[in-house]
């Protein structure tokens, strides 16, 4: 009997995730709110590109309204939309999911598997922390950008190791190397960090993935970006994991100042597994689209205002990106010299 998966936003993770699961024999429904989108991946397939190699799927593909023409319920809903469009979408797939035993996977960037159980249930929910990196720039095409050892780590609230979550983990590895994990809070803390590091400043600036790992100057405010991450998420009781392979801890010296060229080169080390991708919230920008900044470095903020801890460096990158309405902030690298100024001498 086939486990059945819908994706619920097929942007360029959602598209990669779909396509190679789909590719690989699996049976997979792709629901997204972009009908040019929609319509390419209906008429030609979904092409996929990359480091994912060079493919053009036959899938199946729906838009949102079209869901009422499903009347098999799926074994699992992939949550895969922006994290402000994160409860209507968890509700929209629950009337889909079947009952008791099918689960909803929170597949976003952000921690929002909170907001998520509150709609859905803690007892349905899997969370999955996405390493790889894929870029989207026209309807029907997804472009994997990354060359990462491991791509999806996925696990329980509770950090026990169930049976549904290595079954979906052994799906998941048709994509990219995946494993369970006993600390799913600890490597939602380890990815926000990441995010906090890269995607604003690239939206702000127009620098890629890799390029923001790299540059002086840029690099060193993604390094006080991370450490203010890493010392609010240990603040709210949590043990985060290495980044890029690089402990925690190191990005809290290296802010400090101890060691700081170590960090930095290992860095730029790491970057040469990008392949020149750009952050999600930079292809927002490109688009017009409204940001995720407020799920990401300001929930930073804001969960550092609970805790008692300060965050300077994702307060103002928040306020930088904030300050013009959604939509029509213009990528600039001089946009970032407010945040370099704000480095120690």
């Amino acid at each position: 009997m086939s486990y059945r998966i819908g994706i619920i936003g097929v942007g360029a993770i959602g598209g990669v995730v779909g396509g190679m699961l789909t590719r690989a024999g699996h049976d997979v429904t792709l629901i997204d709110q972009w009908p040019d989108h929609v319509e390419a991946m209906k008429k030609v397939g979904l092409r996929l590109s990359g480091t994912c190699g060079e493919h053009l799927i036959p899938v199946r593909a729906l838009l949102i309204h079209e869901l009422q023409s499903v009347a098999e319920p799926f074994d699992a809903v992939f949550v895969s939309v922006k994290s402000y469009d994160t409860e209507w979408a968890v509700a929209l797939g629950l009337q889909y999911l079947k009952k008791p035993d099918g689960v909803v996977v929170d597949f976003q960037n952000g921690i929002n598997d909170e907001r998520v159980a509150a709609v859905a249930g803690r007892e349905r929910c899997l969370g999955c922390v996405i390493t790889i990196g894929a870029g989207m720039y026209e309807p029907g095409h997804a472009i994997r950008t990354d060359r990462s050892q491991i791509g999806f780590k996925i696990g329980e609230h509770d950090g026990k190791v169930t049976e549904r979550a290595e079954r979906l983990a052994k799906i998941m590895c048709d994509v990219a190397p995946t494993k369970v994990t006993t600390n799913l809070w600890g490597e939602r803390w380890s990815k926000l960090s990441v995010n906090c590091m890269a995607n604003g400043l690239a939206g702000l600036s127009g620098l890629g993935s890799a390029e923001v790992r790299t540059r002086d100057g840029v690099r060193r405010v993604a390094i006080h970006l991370a450490a203010e991450t890493i010392k609010v998420g240990r603040a709210r009781g949590h043990e985060v994991e290495p980044i890029w392979g690089i402990t925690a801890q190191r990005f809290v010296d290296a802010a400090d100042g101890r060691a700081l060229g170590e960090v930095e080169r290992d860095m730029a080390e790491r970057a040469k597994e990008l392949a020149g991708g750009r952050p999600s919230l930079l292809q927002d920008v490109m688009r017009g689209r409204r940001t995720e900044v407020q799920y990401l470095n300001g929930y930073v903020s804001e969960q550092g205002r609970q805790a008692g801890v300060p965050t300077p460096f994702n307060d103002k990158l928040v306020e930088l990106i904030t300050r013009v309405p959604p939509g029509t902030l213009k990528p600039d690298p001089r946009n970032l010299d407010p945040l370099v100024a704000m480095l120690p001498k």
